[in-house]
């Protein structure tokens, strides 16, 4: 009887495709430059080109990575290009690429330690690392009461910390009865929307989301969040957690966690800190101070996947007693009853957060942390919030531009004095040239320009050029 043909990729095919692939993105990498930074794709465009039936038969490797070439480039904005400054960085490295290659190779599904042993305890381990790297409470270790995991990002952080909040706060009843409109949270205006999002999974809903006032900082208001609980307890309702932010997405600023943290433990409500972004910064010493008080916090989590160049998507999450988090998540069905489970001697990371299956997110870490060392990761962020501050001084120092917001760290807030139609026109013609990319958020009702430094490659050339283009458009703007 004659073979049958597998289908299957052999290990010597995989082997050289392997190799056309990593070249593929090496040269990428070299000419990134070359792209315009933003798509320049029209909606549609992409789909358009890709044919409309699926193919009957395989086709030649060669063939996929021609038609990533020719059909998938024109649509890809180019998030590692040194020229893009929107939103904030998700900046990838070759160790984080090649640890996430590695960990898709291994094709590991932990969801149980006994799943795959070492999944589990390299995160634990590394997650622990990283409570020393940032100079972290020890409560947050796992040796202690709490312990860290990874998420996929810090929206399901958020989302993990409010549902253990409101269980606490009700006494474990909620994920039996459901929420009865009572329990109320806590955030500022400025706060990211992920918060709102998680309040209407939680089932407290959106208009039990307090959003706090801010300052003249754009940083949530202490005194303002003590008068909104307050009141809450005297309508007869039920506060019961509090989102404080280390650099807010809009404008970077940094509400004040000792304040709030007092607070917090005076009504006995759940303190979490999202540092998404900027809790990156506090691998170097010196910037630690903006989040003095996380020995208030509950919970904490910031996102390696923006600013510690390990690929998306990577948030680690930490608790100080994760028996709060696993007896608000855990579920254990009969088909994933196991001795060492059983034993209570090991973690299962099943029990940390909403998804059952999970990756092997750690060994990309990892692969990152060894490679760049304490040493390197602390030079990079040195080198762009001192990029970023040049930036700032540029800026002040123009009479056609103004700061909209403190600068603590690598996000600038700028705006043209010729008003929001001048804004829009000038970070719509920088985006359409493909020279850079801006985005922009309103503070205090005013459109605002954000450029943000924290790409992998973004050198003193980048930056300085961004600025000479934006000064460019900014000229043929009527007075």
């Amino acid at each position: 009887m004659p073979d049958e043909q597998s289908f299957h990729m052999t290990p010597d095919e995989f082997r050289r495709h392997g190799h056309a692939v990593v070249d593929w993105i090496a040269d990428y990498q070299s000419r990134i430059e070359s792209f315009p930074v933003l798509s320049q794709a029209k909606p549609g465009e992409i789909r358009a080109s890709l044919p409309v039936n699926p193919p009957a038969q395989g086709e030649p490797f060669d063939a996929l990575l021609k038609d990533v070439e020719k059909l998938i480039l024109p649509g890809v904005t180019h998030w590692q290009s040194p020229n893009f400054f929107a939103y904030f960085p998700c900046n990838a490295s070759g160790p984080g690429i090649l640890g996430d290659l590695l960990s898709s190779g291994l094709g590991v599904q932990g969801m149980l330690w006994s799943t795959s042993p070492a999944c589990t305890e390299l995160e634990t381990h590394v997650l622990d690392w990283l409570v020393s790297m940032l100079g972290l409470p020890d409560k947050f270790l796992s040796s202690s009461s709490g312990g860290g995991v990874i998420q996929d990002t810090a929206s399901s952080a958020a989302l993990c910390a409010l549902l253990a909040a409101r269980e606490r706060a009700t006494n474990y009843i909620s994920n039996q009865t459901g929420s009865d409109g009572r329990v109320v949270a806590y955030a500022s205006t400025q706060t990211h929307s992920s918060l709102q999002k998680a309040a209407m999974i939680a089932g407290i809903g959106i208009s039990n989301l307090r959003l706090i006032e801010v300052d003249e900082k754009f940083a949530m208001r202490p005194d303002a969040l003590a008068r909104q609980i307050e009141a809450d307890r005297r309508a007869g309702l039920v506060p019961c957690f509090v989102c404080a932010t280390v650099g807010t997405t809009s404008s970077n600023a940094m509400d004040p966690i000792d304040e709030i943290g007092r607070v917090c433990r005076e009504n006995n409500l759940w303190l979490h800190v999202d540092a998404a972004m900027s809790g990156t910064a506090a691998l170097c010493p010196e910037f630690r101070h903006l989040q003095n008080g996380l020995e208030f916090a509950d919970s904490y989590n910031f996102n390696p996947h923006k600013w510690m160049f390990t690929n998306f998507d990577c948030n680690c999450f930490w608790v100080a007693d994760r028996k709060a988090l696993i007896q608000t998540l855990s579920i254990l069905p009969e088909y994933l009853r196991n001795q060492a489970t059983e034993s209570g001697a090991v973690i299962d990371y099943r029990d940390w957060h909403i998804q059952l299956g999970r990756r092997f997110r750690s060994l990309k870490l990892w692969f990152v942390i060894r490679h760049y060392g304490v040493e390197g990761l602390q030079y990079h962020i040195r080198r762009h919030v001192q990029l970023a501050q040049t930036f700032a001084h540029w800026v002040r120092e123009d009479d056609n531009f103004e700061l909209a917001a403190p600068v603590p760290l690598n996000l600038v807030c700028f705006r043209h004095k010729g008003g929001d139609a001048a804004n829009q026109t000038i970070m719509e013609r920088l985006n359409r040239s493909g020279d850079l990319f801006l985005t922009h958020t309103k503070l205090d009702g005013k459109m605002t320009l954000r450029l943000c430094v924290g790409q992998t490659h973004t050198e003193t050339r980048h930056v300085e050029n961004a600025w000479k283009r934006i000064r460019e458009e900014a000229e043929k703007v009527p007075a």
